[in-house]
């Protein structure tokens, strides 16, 4: 549930063999932005495969049954494919350092131990990065062996992020998870005793929860004193299973009022909310989220992935081929790109917004300068309408979504869209 946000991503109509990256030179020529300086860089690696794809999943993850007439993940080819289409993007950012890795899917424990830690060893060996690199990897219980996670991080995983979304049978039958709630307490307990770090994705207002359910399910996490939990409520995205059937979910209030329980509980245990749907004891923020939050940079590798790039006078999206074989394919040959777009300089001012509003902190203008190579009369107006509708606060050039900017974020963000 980690896989960032990219609402203006242009997925283009992808070419037979995808794309080759331009000359470094085409991203430097003359633009209309005036960057200072670029923003941190994070890494983004997508392992498209699942065991089951899950109802309310619009992921780009495809399903793998091991012996039920779907051949097994074709894992050296996959990381040979990551390893080539990496070192095709690294004319793009050279002589950057890259600050933490993020492993997404699909699930990414279905990969073996020896194939992450091949990767892991592939990116040390071609990248620059920082020394205590925060490098995350999604996992499933319903991938859990005992020692498999400990073997993460032996070669190399720093946090673990386990996919719990409940820990109630019912409601993991509810939303097609393939674990049990025994599978998902034994999954928490072994990475407990693997990582320093680590996340639980819960998930609710989930098909027949109430809010005694929702409490029970926290305060099954919570008894495992995680570091950080992201909590997420069930939303019915579009092309999924549960839009073509939609269950019956809690009503907006009820949702609410699981929202408000969660924050009490959550804060009551030493955790606090930094982001919209992150909570986290101190000093265990993840940086990689908010890198993303913080409309940081991040290089995308991997079927489907998506990339943000700055450069002095432009910001580039980017999109890998989704398909994994095509993806193989065209990586090995050197052509993964699916799309490279710029984004445009009026659509920036709402880009930024998207992110940064997540943030409790909010974010300090210079930053928003600083980010976009923007001026602030691009989003004066935006702002002073904003906190006479008391969504944010102003004070010492730092702008902060305020508890009704918090509970209505979407009307606060839609300020900041530019006309058509």
């Amino acid at each position: 549930m980690n896989i960032p946000i990219h609402p203006a991503a242009s997925l283009e109509t992808q070419a037979p063999l995808g794309q080759a990256p331009k000359d470094v030179q085409h991203y430097m020529r003359a633009g209309t932005l005036g960057l200072p300086a670029l923003p941190p860089l994070s890494l983004y690696i997508h392992l498209p495969w699942c065991l089951k794809k899950c109802p309310y999943c619009d992921f780009n993850s495809h399903e793998h049954r091991e012996g039920g007439g779907v051949r097994d993940i074709p894992e050296q080819r996959y990381i040979d494919a990551l390893m080539a289409d990496l070192e095709a993007s690294l004319p793009l950012i050279w002589g950057r350092t890259v600050h933490s890795v993020f492993i997404g899917g699909g699930t990414p424990s279905l990969f073996s131990p020896e194939s992450i830690d091949q990767l892991i060893s592939g990116l040390r060996a071609r990248l620059r990065m920082e020394p205590d690199c925060e490098i995350t990897m999604e996992a499933n219980p319903g991938t859990f062996e005992k020692d498999r996670f400990r073997a993460f991080r032996h070669a190399g995983i720093s946090r673990l992020s386990i996919g719990v979304q409940s820990f109630d049978d019912r409601f993991l039958s509810a939303i097609g998870r393939v674990h049990s709630g025994d599978q998902a307490r034994a999954a928490v307990e072994e990475a407990a005793g693997a990582f320093e770090t680590f996340n639980l994705d819960i998930m609710y207002a989930l098909p027949g929860q109430t809010e005694l359910d929702l409490v029970r399910d926290l305060e099954a996490a919570l008894s495992f004193k995680p570091p950080h939990i992201s909590i997420y409520h069930l939303t019915i995205e579009p092309n999924t299973y549960f839009a073509k059937y939609p269950p019956q979910v809690p009503e907006d209030d009820a949702a609410y009022d699981m929202l408000d329980r969660i924050t009490a509980m959550t804060g009551a245990a030493g955790m606090q909310r930094y982001e919209i749907s992150a909570y986290a004891r101190d000093g265990h923020q993840c940086f990689h989220n908010t890198n993303y939050w913080q409309f940081g940079d991040y290089l995308g590798i991997g079927a489907g992935a998506h990339g943000k790039l700055s450069f002095a006078h432009r910001i580039v999206r980017q999109v890998k081929i989704r398909d994994p074989q095509r993806y193989m394919d065209a990586a090995l040959a050197g052509h993964a790109l699916a799309s490279d777009t710029d984004v445009r300089r009026k659509d920036l001012p709402f880009e930024y917004m998207l992110n940064a509003l997540r943030l409790r902190s909010g974010f300090a203008v210079q930053d928003y300068l600083d980010r976009t190579g923007l001026p602030i009369s691009t989003i004066r107006s935006a702002l002073d309408e904003a906190e006479r509708k008391g969504l944010i606060t102003q004070s010492l050039g730092h702008v902060t979504p305020t508890e009704r900017g918090f509970d209505f974020l979407s009307d606060l963000q839609e300020l900041f869209l530019a006309p058509e």
